[in-house]
């Protein structure tokens, strides 16, 4: 009998600000069974196509794409904020709601030619993830699919990925 993963993520109301609906994945990753659960789940979709790494930003990101990255035997590639990686990096600049951000990837974090799975904690609006994308684009680099823990389907932030492939475990809208 498979877990009710959505009884893993509790909502806070008012959080960060007044009518924000936040969902904590907190107490899903404190569970080892559903923590367990969640990275088999992500992974299912994608056992039997060619993976070779996972890339994801900090900091959520990292923590569903690593164990993913060894369930699907493939490398797990940081995406990181300027000034954070030690070696040569690409960066991208993009813009968001409230203004503007850089994400880098060491240049030789993934290669021309190779088939990615970009990950990340939740899907909102989509802006972090489609930076991803166009990072590890510009590199060559093949987008399989965008992996989310959570998708919030009102943002319709899986439009702004497209022609991109969206996969997100729970979905509330």
């Amino acid at each position: 009998m498979s877990l009710d993963l959505y009884s893993y993520i509790r909502r806070i109301d008012d959080f960060p600000k007044a009518g924000i609906q936040f969902r904590d994945i907190t107490p899903l990753l404190a569970d080892t069974g559903a923590f367990r659960e969640a990275i088999q789940r992500l992974c299912e979709p994608f056992r039997k196509t060619k993976v070779d790494a996972l890339v994801a930003a900090e900091a959520r990101g990292f923590i569903f794409a690593a164990p993913m990255a060894i369930e699907l035997n493939a490398g797990f590639v940081p995406i990181r904020k300027p000034g954070k990686l030690p070696f040569d990096t690409h960066a991208f600049h993009y813009e968001l709601e409230y203004g503007s951000d850089t994400l880098e990837i060491h240049t030789d974090g993934v290669q021309a030619g190779q088939r990615v799975l970009v990950v990340d904690d939740l899907l909102a609006t989509g802006g972090t993830v489609g930076a991803c994308c166009a990072l590890v684009e510009q590199m060559g680099v093949e987008v399989v699919s965008c992996v989310f823990a959570i998708e919030l389907l009102g943002l319709q932030g899986a439009r702004r990925l497209a022609p991109r492939p969206v996969f997100s475990l729970l979905q509330y809208e």
